[in-house]
């Protein structure tokens, strides 16, 4: 845990750096719009409403149509003045797709988001104040790729707070962590703590700090990245991507093709007892 936080505490620095030199070579500064589609589930609602919390200069707009208000979104951004788009879009009340996206000219990133575990649900023992600043931790294989490259550039411009936004606190208490597993992205939130902090001493001067979960819980699988918001040429198309409707008409075949070969069998029981019948018994009706 210490190793991870000296890890996030160096990265957060270069990360903090790189977003002054960009602040100072233009007065634009990163803030993003939250909007979700409509027919959201409870639970997905949930989890917008904890990243809400934890990026303080994002800002939440109204419902929208999933299909024909997409291409307003970077209009509805230009009127907010924000510069990044997280959009939610919700189908068949059960599928999750993250749309992060820079507007108005891209680049932008669908993501099918699994696995989530909002703050509430979890119940984690970890907290962190309300407008304090994340460390960003990503993982050595965001290196290893260009469009690795790419989405660790784009995370950086959106989870990464900016000195001075609003509602912002001037520290940070947590940490942002991307981990790339099975081809995924995994999104933890830990909060730095150190142990003997409140009983003072020389312990709390050597005292390591370590890392609390607190929540939320979500994977991202990259889907497409486009050149353009919310479309354009395509960047990247991820090969391993198999689509849930694809998943659960496997499984639906898979039941079908048992339900299919019980009734076969019964089918040929029934033959063999019409080709094999059992003899009479010449003693049957002698003890009735």
């Amino acid at each position: 845990m210490a190793t991870l936080y000296k890890t996030a505490k160096s990265e957060y620095q270069d990360v903090d750096d790189v977003l002054e030199e960009r602040e100072k070579r233009s007065d634009v500064k990163q803030r993003i719009l939250m909007v979700a589609s409509r027919g959201v589930t409870y639970r997905q609602r949930h989890l917008m409403n904890d990243l809400e919390v934890l990026l303080p200069h994002c800002k939440k707009e109204s419902k929208v149509e999933a299909k024909q208000d997409i291409d307003l979104l970077n209009e509805l951004a230009e009127i907010q003045n924000c510069n990044n788009v997280f959009y939610f879009e919700s189908r068949k009340h059960q599928d999750l797709y993250l749309w992060v996206a820079r507007a108005p000219s891209g680049p932008s990133v669908k993501f099918h988001v699994q696995n989530i575990h909002t703050m509430d649900e979890l119940k984690m023992t970890g907290n962190c104040l309300r407008g304090s600043r994340p460390v960003l931790s990503f993982d050595a294989n965001f290196d290893s790729e260009p469009h690795l490259q790419l989405l660790k550039e784009i995370f950086t411009q959106t989870f990464g707070v900016p000195k001075g936004a609003r509602k912002s606190k001037p520290f940070f208490d947590h940490v942002f962590t991307f981990s790339v597993v099975d081809g995924r992205i995994w999104f933890r939130n830990f909060q730095i703590v150190e142990k003997d902090a409140q009983t003072g001493g020389d312990m709390a001067k050597t005292a390591k700090p370590t890392l609390v979960e607190i929540g939320p819980r979500f994977v991202l699988n990259t889907i497409r990245i486009f050149e353009g918001s919310f479309g354009g040429p395509t960047l990247y198309e991820n090969p391993k991507y198999i689509s849930p409707n694809v998943v659960r008409a496997a499984v639906r075949s898979q039941k079908a093709t048992k339900y299919a070969s019980r009734v076969a069998d019964t089918q040929d029981r029934e033959a063999r007892v019409k080709a094999n019948p059992l003899p009479v018994d010449p003693l049957k009706d002698v003890f009735e």
